[in-house]
């Protein structure tokens, strides 16, 4: 089937906010497939580490990008056959990813294996520019966020509960230099495309934002049919 005829729900927002969440949530209701499009840019991050490659080597960085080998499978991730599930989820790990996707090498690397996640009978993605950039004839775009302090808890409830340390005040200030950094950047900035539906989750449960998207892409499907149906011949 020709990629443009697959659906995809295409999420992006900012660091914590629930989106990845909302996503896997969204996909499995569906039956489609799912891409977490930051974790490859942690991959990138947490390779780039193991090779101690130079952050400002790009060219390096690119390469790294274009030859990973990665495996996602039953909710786990897969470096070279060994499990980095948790590895690329530490703040280090996230906050080199940040750093790296704003080279422009980078990017265009992993444009090609983020497509290729776009298969039947669908595909739920989320990331910082999947509506805007990867798949911009995506059926529904959303912007998912939530106030930078709510995020925040969430992040350190979420890294409490895998036995790490986190201080909650340290995770504030990382997530607005983050945020900064990521709606700065000059490729693929972090923005609210004028085709995406804003879902602001700071007073929201998992299961109300995942049930608004469910009905934002039955609304999508109805308004797509109706389409087709007027341009019937």
């Amino acid at each position: 089937m020709p990629t443009q005829n697959i659906p995809v729900i295409a999420i992006d927002g900012p660091s914590a906010s629930g989106k990845g969440t909302v996503a896997q949530l969204v996909a499995k209701s569906l039956g489609f497939h799912y891409l977490d499009s930051g974790a490859l840019y942690r991959l990138v991050a947490l390779k780039a580490t193991q090779t101690q490659t130079d952050i400002s080597n790009i060219k390096k960085l690119a390469e790294i990008a274009r030859n990973l080998e990665v495996i996602f499978s039953d909710n786990k991730i897969f470096l070279e056959n060994n499990n980095v599930t948790d590895a690329i989820r530490t703040e280090e790990c996230g906050i080199l990813a940040s750093n790296l996707a704003s080279y422009p090498p980078v990017r265009v690397a992993l444009t090609d294996r983020q497509r290729a996640f776009c298969q039947t009978p669908g595909l739920v993605t989320d990331g910082r520019d999947m509506g805007s950039v990867i798949f911009p004839n995506a059926a529904l775009k959303i912007f998912l966020t939530a106030s930078a302090e709510i995020r925040a808890q969430r992040r350190y409830k979420q890294l409490i509960e895998k036995g790490i340390n986190a201080n909650i005040a340290v995770l504030l200030q990382d997530i607005q230099k983050r945020d900064e950094r990521d709606s700065n950047r000059q490729v693929a900035p972090l923005q609210q495309n004028t085709d995406a539906k804003l879902l602001d989750t700071t007073a929201l449960s998992i299961t109300q934002a995942q049930n608004a998207v469910l009905a934002w892409y039955s609304e999508a499907c109805a308004n797509i049919a109706f389409e087709l149906k007027v341009k019937a011949p």
